[in-house]
């Protein structure tokens, strides 16, 4: 959870809608009449990426379409909504990079509520006629599904609860198929539901989870909910966590207390499927792309900006390197991530028109930004989840062609080295993972044994399937870099397979 700071001791006034007019030059504030806007959005998980990308572009579109204004909900706990209620639902949105730190305050959040204590209150808004998308960034855990199969989980607990309990559900498919249920009962068109996480085909993904919940319930929802529209997207702008030092930052640029600031690259993108019957803001104008298919570009950017980023989290976390940056401080890192891209991902990507080598070349810049401070820790979390999306589709598609993936195979062990919870230096790891108490479990069972580690994990079929555990080229590759993380540690492995990688 993260700690609000309520500032009772500080002498600036809270940001709110009544000091934006004092705002320091150079301060971007809404260009709008904040008191206008209506919703038309409602937006589900309202956490720090939604603040940094999707509320921006909508941002942008206010001042000439005013009925697209955003309410979120947070769907766990009340930390947004006590953060944001008292400033009038703005924030700021810092830019950094190697120039500075660049503030924006952001106005297309009109309200946020807290699901657990107001969950009439939101189902309401979301079945009623002026609300005309439904968005989610609830991460990939949210969805209560099988991320190996990409099926509903139909035993997750909140899932069982939500069939027990329809009209008061807990989880993100639940909340959706009632509010969609409501709508149909009172004759109303179905809102378009776009998720903005990193699923695998996140649309249809989305659709057949929500689908086969509502069909659960009962077979013509179920009917109804497969006519719904799910768009599919690609996102992509990198959010590190909000310290409180970035906080004390950001007041002195804004002349006032932000609670809970936003931090951010300059490089922003979003790709959309073009597909909302009951209508849509103008995205386009705010600089989003507009496609028939999204799923290249969300493969594009899942296996070389994603799966980079985990390569590096775990390496780079046991090697002792905080930030990605740092780990881009080191040659080797950079050899054996601009190797991955080029070698492994890049030739399982098929997107013509499309400059994958400058797409990689940018990632690595953004990579670089020393300004960003993206911990390797953060993007370590929820692994399990991770991986499938970000590693393994990427290795199942080189395994079909026969192709090695020494470089994401060790990615792959690096996870399993991390997620015992010990790092070289002997000091507990604060794993995040869904799967962290079984994980441990059989770290322990397998104590020095490192085939018997990977042996364990590879049984996960959440995480593998019921394909890779058994592939033999997939465990000779990740075990034998299992072994080296242990043996010879990481900085040697990463060295080593940078240097046999370079030999003709």
């Amino acid at each position: 959870m993260v700690a609000l700071l309520l500032f009772p001791e500080s002498i600036m006034t809270r940001l709110s809608a009544s000091t934006l007019a004092n705002a320091p030059a150079g301060v971007r504030v809404p260009d709008y009449d904040r008191s206008q806007i209506t919703p038309g959005i409602v937006h589900l998980g309202i956490g720090a990426f939604h603040r940094a990308h999707m509320a921006v572009y909508v941002d942008d579109l206010l001042k000439h379409h005013p009925d697209w204004g955003i309410v979120g909900a947070s769907l766990r706990r009340p930390d947004t909504k006590e953060a944001l209620e008292p400033q009038d639902g703005l924030y700021t949105v810092a830019v950094r990079d190697a120039s500075g730190t660049h503030p924006r305050i952001i106005g297309s959040i009109i309200k946020v509520l807290d699901a657990n204590s107001q969950r009439e209150e939101l189902l309401a808004l979301m079945a009623s006629p002026q609300i005309k998308i439904v968005s989610l960034t609830v991460t990939e855990k949210g969805y209560c599904h099988d991320p190996a199969t990409g099926e509903l989980d139909q035993h997750h607990p909140d899932i069982m609860h939500d069939l027990a309990n329809p009209t008061a559900p807990k989880s993100a498919p639940g909340m959706l198929v009632e509010a969609l249920a409501r709508r149909h009962a009172a004759g109303v068109t179905p809102f378009a539901v776009m998720s903005c996480d990193n699923l695998p085909s996140n649309g249809a993904t989305v659709k057949r989870i929500v689908a086969k919940f509502a069909a659960l319930r009962e077979a013509a929802l179920g009917e109804f909910v497969a006519g719904v529209a799910f768009p599919g997207t690609m996102v992509d702008r990198i959010v590190p966590s909000t310290t409180d030092a970035d906080r004390d930052m950001v007041a002195g640029l804004i002349g006032a207390d932000d609670a809970w600031p936003i931090m951010t690259e300059p490089f922003t993108q979003w790709v959309i499927e073009d597909h909302f019957p009951d209508g849509r803001p103008p995205f386009e104008l705010a600089g989003a792309q507009l496609v028939e298919d999204v799923e290249p570009f969300e493969r594009m950017k899942l296996r070389m900006l994603n799966g980079s980023h985990s390569t590096m989290a775990y390496l780079g976390y046991l090697a002792g390197y905080e930030y990605i940056s740092d780990v881009m401080g080191d040659d080797n890192f950079v050899a054996l991530i601009h190797g991955l891209m080029t070698e492994e991902a890049m030739p399982t990507l098929d997107m013509p028109g499309v400059d994958l080598g400058a797409y990689r070349d940018q990632l690595l810049d953004r990579f670089r930004n020393p300004a960003l401070k993206h911990r390797t820790w953060q993007i370590a979390m929820d692994g399990s989840q991770k991986l499938p999306q970000r590693l393994l589709g990427t290795i199942r598609d080189r395994l079909a062609a026969g192709q090695p993936f020494e470089r994401l195979g060790l990615g792959v062990a690096a996870w399993m080295r991390y997620v015992i919870g010990i790092d070289e230096k002997g000091e507990t790891i604060d794993v995040r993972d869904p799967l962290a108490m079984r994980m441990m479990a059989i770290a322990a069972d397998a104590g020095d044994d490192a085939e018997a580690l990977y042996e364990g994990l590879a049984a996960l079929t959440e995480v593998f399937g019921s394909d890779l555990g058994d592939n033999q080229t997939f465990g000779e590759t990740v075990a034998t870099h299992l072994d080296d993380l242990f043996e010879i540690g990481v900085a040697e492995t990463v060295a080593e397979l940078v240097e046999t990688s370079a030999t003709p």
